[in-house]
């Protein structure tokens, strides 16, 4: 299961060793036909290829993604 992966962006995980943090465009993740979705993998072990958890978010919902962690920043920055 899965399709064809691209690799947008690798960044460091904070507060690891070599942790990495990729997002990925990911082709039919569910086989034949499903809708390509954007991929967050977080890899411990720094492998960016192999992460150790994973959410697959349909494009559809990225806005509304996007907005949420920029609340979800917000709220950390006024608790600082």
């Amino acid at each position: 299961m899965g399709g064809k992966s691209t690799i947008i962006e690798t960044f460091a995980l904070a507060d690891t060793k070599k942790g990495k943090i990729t997002v990925s465009h990911l082709d039919e993740p569910y086989g034949t036909g499903s809708i390509p979705v954007v991929s967050i993998g977080i890899s411990l072990k720094g492998d960016a290829t192999n992460p150790d958890w994973k959410a697959h978010i349909p494009y559809e919902n990225l806005q509304q993604l996007i907005e949420s962690l920029q609340k979800a920043n917000e709220q950390f920055e006024a608790s600082k």
